[in-house]
């Protein structure tokens, strides 16, 4: 999208929140700040002021800086080439050196030239979601070109096999071009046409998990554990070993030492589906601790995105998020300094609305092209001293349908992955005992429920 500037003034500077006038705007408008341009979303606007959050560190901004409202709110570019990247919560592209520091005004990924080939006719009539053609080279993953979703009518013309790059025009459509790539905004569910009820097993490649609490196909589940317990090797196994055709990891937060090895070991292990590397069909978000605070915020709303764009093609994507604990805490520092009234822990009221809204993007889905498509959504939540009754904790089991505790005891003990079997539950285990009776084992249900039986005992006796 091109801007549609129209100026205003800094007038106050608050860490990454930001005091603006003359501006105009509206809730979540994308704005930039300052001669370098730097990316945020309008709060509040009240008459002539407007409060704007900042996802760049905002040291130099002075008082009496320009800014510039845009008249859409913040997007990211979706189309081939995302594969096997490593961005920044705005899907910015970051050095492959992993010194994890983006540049400072919003740059779109240059995804380059792609090999496209049609799959349909000048005249004929295409609804939103309708297939124009693919796009090769993402090795077994086909990417599928699809019809906008507010575009939709009879093709004048499409391009003809060949190489093009992302911003050129491969189709149009009633007189609407159409490119390999699009822009949609991160707060925004893509449309699709209805839920899928039916449930099927997601592997974790866990055996404990896979049994004991496990999740369906468009599910979602959180893992809880206090510092040290093995939160951050369970989900980094979880997207080794997950079966998902797509996998995004989020590194909300967490220290950049550790998302730096899970590249290098992605980028080394070989992909049990295609023999190639399992890092060609990862996307990976790096928002470290040592990264702009808000830009955490930015970045759960950017993978549901990329996983929605995923799914619509008919893959299964994976979210794996570590951890939305750090998230919260963004929206409590964002909270503290617009001056809202803080709830329980000083966390904004809307907190449980905001983890709501997250995990509901989570489903398995009939597109708008028909195709069957999921997300999956599997976060982690560091409870301050393992305190599971605090806020973040509290509300996300709430919302998930499995919670996978783990225990300091099994730990400590190096007893890998130290799931908890007295604490951990998932919702959809009648669901996946169901499936499992109609499809291949009909005493899988019998032999789980004789599992927990001989575990709990055990635990009796010790």
């Amino acid at each position: 999208m091109g801007v549609i500037s129209q100026a205003g003034t800094v007038v106050r500077v608050n860490g990454p929140v930001v005091h603006l006038t003359g501006l105009g705007g509206t809730r979540f408008e994308f704005v930039e700040v300052g001669d370098q341009r730097l990316p945020g979303e309008i709060l509040t606007v009240d008459h002539d002021l407007a409060v704007a959050q900042l996802y760049e560190y905002t040291g130099g901004l002075r008082v009496g800086a320009p800014a510039w409202a845009t008249g859409h709110p913040l997007t990211v570019q979706l189309g081939p080439g995302l594969l096997g990247g490593i961005y920044d919560g705005l899907l910015r592209p970051l050095d492959e050196a992993a010194t994890f520091l983006p540049p400072r005004s919003l740059t779109r990924p240059a995804t380059g030239r792609h090999l496209f080939s049609p799959d349909t006719q000048p005249g004929a009539e295409l609804e939103p979601g309708d297939i124009l053609g693919h796009v090769t080279g993402n090795g077994d993953l086909s990417h599928l070109v699809a019809v906008p979703t507010d575009v939709g009518g009879r093709v004048d013309g499409i391009a003809a096999p060949g190489w093009y790059e992302s911003s050129h025009t491969i189709a149009t459509i009633d007189g609407i071009d159409v490119s390999l790539t699009s822009e949609w905004p991160i707060r925004q569910p893509r449309p699709y046409r209805g839920r899928n009820r039916e449930r099927v097993p997601f592997r974790t490649g866990q055996r404990v998990l896979d049994v004991l609490a496990p999740i369906a196909c468009g599910s979602s589940a959180t893992v809880i554990g206090g510092f040290g317990e093995g939160k951050t090797m369970l989900l980094e196994q979880l997207a080794k070993w997950g079966d998902a055709d797509v996998i995004i990891y989020v590194g909300c937060g967490e220290r950049g030492n550790e998302l730096t090895d899970l590249i290098e070991e992605l980028t080394q292990l070989t992909d049990p589906r295609t023999g190639r590397r399992l890092m060609e069909r990862t996307i990976i978000l790096a928002n470290t601790s040592n990264m702009p605070v808000m830009a955490r915020e930015a970045s759960i709303h950017t993978a549901v995105t990329v996983a929605e764009f995923y799914r619509d093609m008919g893959h299964h994507a994976v979210i794996i998020a570590d951890s939305t604990s750090r998230w919260a805490e963004a929206q409590r520092e964002l909270a503290s300094r617009t001056g809202a009234i803080p709830a329980e822990e000083g966390y904004p009221a809307d907190l449980p609305a905001s983890l709501a809204a997250f995990y509901q993007r989570a489903g398995r889905v009939t597109t708008l092209g028909g195709r069957d498509g999921t997300v999956t959504i599997v976060t982690s939540v560091s409870p301050p001293g393992g305190d599971v009754t605090e806020p973040v904790s509290a509300h996300t089991q709430r919302f998930v349908q499995a919670v996978w505790s783990l225990d300091r005891d099994l730990a400590y003990a190096r007893h890998y992955p130290a799931i908890s079997w007295l604490t951990s539950f998932s919702r959809d285990t009648d669901a996946i005992s169901h499936w499992q009776a109609a499809h291949q084992d009909p005493t899988w249900a019998t032999r789980r429920s004789r599992l927990h039986v001989l575990l709990a005992e055990a635990d009796r006796l010790q």
